[in-house]
């Protein structure tokens, strides 16, 4: 009885995530060739095991951003946002070049799951599955499409993910316009620093090395209600940043840390239309 009680406990809160798709990365190079274009590090990953990480331009900035599953060293999964899924697999072939390695969208029988509260690995039937690795965030699963029972809605993920602290791309930043640093991919494990060379990492290694990020994304609590996304937070003339995604009363916003820094110092306080916007800054 006391292992069926953990199981249900693991199966809690699963959710269907609509917003994601599923690419299969798999051949006898596969490992090599998205450890060599991604930020983080692919080649010491294990079966049952997940990172995530970004494709970059060769300027530093993000173009995607997914996990990777590894299902065996030949075999990786991507789950990937969907808006982003043909254009990912169309710049993944542009550099697959002839290496041996095939690249196919798999959205069509397989989707992703979110278990948020599970303390181990879900017991509900799928085709791999990992800890979320950005947090304290449960596990990701890959399934069959309609092979689990969905227990809450895609809102509750949003919810939950916004507490956290965690970007959503085309929410929080847009793809194109945005370092790793900026939508903090460093303190969320998407970047290995230790690893050789991938396309961005100059860039993104001289912004670790000055020390902090002028620009990211931070938490705030909104009174008494969060604006719409995009709205510009100012404080008595001061523009600090701009609105994302939001739950309630609290959000996640783009904003100039130095410039926040010299509102709270004269005392003044940020904006967004008729709400007022309390962030808690941390250390870059």
């Amino acid at each position: 009885m006391a292992d069926l009680a953990g199981e249900n406990e693991a199966m809690t809160a699963s959710i269907f995530l609509e917003d994601r798709s599923v690419i299969d990365v798999s051949g006898p190079e596969a490992g090599k060739f998205l450890h060599n274009l991604v930020t983080n590090d692919v080649l010491n990953l294990s079966p049952g095991q997940a990172c995530f990480a970004a494709l970059l331009s060769p300027q530093g900035k993000i173009q995607a951003d997914f996990f990777i599953f590894m299902l065996a060293p030949d075999s990786y999964f991507l789950d990937c946002p969907k808006q982003l899924a043909l254009d990912l697999i169309q710049r993944l072939k542009l550099y697959k070049l002839r290496m041996s390695v095939t690249i196919n969208d798999r959205s069509a029988e397989l989707c992703v799951y979110a278990f948020p509260d599970a303390p181990e690995r879900p017991s509900a039937p799928s085709v791999t599955s990992a800890r979320d690795p950005r947090a304290s965030f449960g596990w990701r699963a890959i399934a069959l499409k309609n092979s689990i029972s969905a227990s809450e809605t895609f809102a509750s993920y949003e919810a939950r993910r916004i507490l956290l602290g965690l970007p959503s791309g085309g929410l929080d930043f847009a793809y194109g316009d945005a370092f790793p640093h900026e939508t903090n991919m460093d303190q969320l494990c998407g970047v290995d620093f230790n690893k050789g060379c991938y396309v961005g990492q100059e860039v993104v290694s001289r912004m670790k090395h000055r020390g902090e990020a002028r620009k990211r994304i931070t938490p705030y609590l909104a009174t008494p209600q969060a604006p719409p996304p995009g709205t510009p937070i100012n404080a008595e003339g001061i523009e600090i940043g701009v609105t994302g995604s939001h739950s309630g009363v609290t959000g996640l916003a783009m904003i100039r840390r130095d410039r926040l820094a010299q509102a709270i110092a004269s005392g003044k306080t940020p904006m967004a239309e008729q709400m007022r916007i309390d962030f808690q800054l941390e250390p870059s």
